[in-house]
């Protein structure tokens, strides 16, 4: 009878924390991502076929975008962390909070977050054709 206990107690606490190791990856965060979030999307008046797009880009610590570009003109400032630029057929930069960048329409470039500890958040400005996505990537 003790030795059918004793397993009836291995197979139950087997079985919670299996379901316990189950719940903690189920709850687990997903891997972090860059992302977008559109704050103001407007007609422009006196430009006829034109919007303006403001955004907040949040960049998590050593991630980078792949070689994108955006259909318009874009301003960008950092309000955390850095940023670092590499345009297509041009030298790299790094940005830090306070500093700003414009980038010419449909200029290819990669963005990353150089911190392997800190995240980078920027706020752009991108001035585009009506109808246009934000950012369209690299051929």
């Amino acid at each position: 009878m003790r030795l059918i206990t004793k397993a009836a107690t291995g197979v139950c606490l087997a079985m919670v924390l299996g379901i316990g190791g189950w719940a903690a990856y189920a709850q687990s965060p997903s891997k972090p991502e860059i992302t977008r979030k559109e704050i103001l999307n407007t007609a422009l008046d006196g430009l006829k076929g034109y919007d303006g797009v403001m955004y907040i880009t949040d960049i998590p610590p050593g991630m980078a975008a792949p070689r994108h570009l955006h259909p318009g003109y874009e301003f960008n400032y950092i309000l955390k962390g850095s940023v670092s630029y590499q345009p297509d057929g041009k030298k790299g930069f790094t940005l830090n909070v306070g500093q700003g960048t414009y980038n010419p329409a449909n200029q290819i470039h990669k963005v990353w977050n150089p911190s392997k500890t800190e995240p980078a958040q920027l706020v752009a400005v991108l001035i585009k054709e009506t109808g246009k996505p934000l950012a369209v990537p690299a051929p």
